[in-house]
């Protein structure tokens, strides 16, 4: 008689399960978004413009909700948070109204800080040191497997439907990670016990160290390159004749790269340390993006953008861990939020300086400034120090 046994769910693979359908509806909203606000704007600097505003809304966010996170239930915070984007996302396909859309997209900018810090620290909180880079690799992966298969089907749904539609379908989504998330009954409780009551005091702190500004500036880098990829290089082929079928296809493409190598560098950074990696990252972005400002063809400079996303695979599971190996446990709570306002601030910059090339000179010129930032940032990862996560752990077990 055989006997089986119900293999349990480590805490690792039920928050990724969690944040593969958050970040499906996510991904699923930001295929249509630019071409959606564009719809109401009719040009795309403001779309950029725009953005850049939520962008900031963020940015300040992360900082001064740090007394928030730090007293609050994680857990019990992030489920609220998963409420507020149902409900939001509803709004935006029931409302059709430019200032509607602008009080939203402020609503969700607060939010989307809210959701990445929480959902970070959650992961870090129930991650061993020695496993930290390898855990994010896994996280990682499954959000990008979400990335991979909603910016295709939200194209088709926008297609056939109405790009309000993909709204109303991002809501269901966010409904199944909240069942999920109380299914799974993922429970982090913990508080910092000296809260920051001046939110300002860790982001001065914060910048008090250098590894900590190396860390900052190189975690927001693959946020500068996405506003490139969600937000100018949907318009250009929208406005290059096509539908938002050849965007879904796109941005499907994009993450095929991550999905297959992000695991494996995170691990490798682990064994081999951030240095290398980060380096030639960045290089692959930035010559890709300098090959595409000579090129004509819409197709080709679509293929080899989305091969460049060999380069991001080696960046967005690393960077974030790579901040996680530099702070202790005490600081994690103070720093996470300082730390991430590097998301906006970066995004920030590539939507707005975008915007600002968009207006003065032809749409390829803004692949030189995104090649620039990427050649800048691969040399300043030459100068960080390399850190390695096995060996650290080896003289601790010594």
């Amino acid at each position: 008689m055989y006997t089986f046994r119900r293999r349990r769910i480590s805490s690792i693979g039920k928050l990724g399960i969690v944040g593969l359908l958050s970040s499906f509806a996510v991904a699923a909203v930001t295929t249509i978004w630019a071409v959606y606000l564009d719809s109401f704007v009719k040009n795309a600097a403001y779309v950029g413009f725009i953005t850049s505003l939520f962008t900031i809304i963020g940015m300040c966010s992360y900082i001064f909700l740090i007394p928030l996170v730090e007293k609050s239930n994680k857990s019990k915070l992030y489920s609220l948070v998963i409420l507020i984007y149902i409900a939001s996302y509803i709004l935006f396909a029931l409302l059709p109204n430019i200032y509607v859309i602008i009080i939203l997209g402020a609503i969700i900018a607060v939010t989307a800080s809210l959701k990445i810090t929480l959902f970070g620290i959650i992961v870090r909180d129930k991650t061993k040191s020695s496993h930290l880079s390898e855990n994010e690799g896994i996280i990682y992966t499954l959000l990008n497997l979400s990335w991979l298969i909603a910016p295709i089907l939200a194209g088709f749904i926008s297609n056939m439907y109405g790009m309000r539609s993909v709204f109303i379908f991002g809501s269901i989504i966010f409904l199944l990670a909240f069942i999920f998330f109380k299914l799974f009954k993922i429970r982090d409780s913990r508080k910092t016990k000296k809260i920051d009551e001046n939110p300002l005091r860790p982001l001065v702190d914060f910048f008090k160290k250098k590894e900590r500004i190396h860390a900052y500036f190189l975690g927001g880098g693959m946020n500068f390159w996405w506003a490139l990829i969600y937000i100018y290089i949907p318009l250009f082929i929208f406005e290059s004749g096509f539908n938002e079928k050849l965007i879904g296809y796109f941005l499907g493409a994009v993450v095929i790269p991550l999905v297959f190598t992000e695991y494996y560098f995170a691990k490798l950074a682990g064994k081999k340390g951030f240095k290398k990696i980060f380096i030639i990252g960045y290089l692959i972005l930035g010559i890709s993006a300098l090959s595409v400002f000579f090129i004509s063809n819409i197709y080709l400079i679509l293929l080899i953008l989305a091969l460049a996303s060999f380069g991001a695979g080696m960046l967005e599971p690393t960077t974030e861990a790579y901040f996680f190996d530099i702070v202790n446990k005490n600081q994690r709570d103070k720093f996470y939020g300082p730390y991430n306002t590097t998301i906006d601030l970066h995004a920030f910059l590539g939507t707005f300086l975008s915007a600002i090339i968009l207006l003065l000179l032809p749409f390829k010129f803004i692949f030189i400034l995104f090649s620039m930032v990427m050649f800048t940032f691969a040399l300043m990862s030459s100068k960080i120090k390399n850190v390695i996560e096995n060996r650290r752990t080896e003289k601790q077990n010594s």
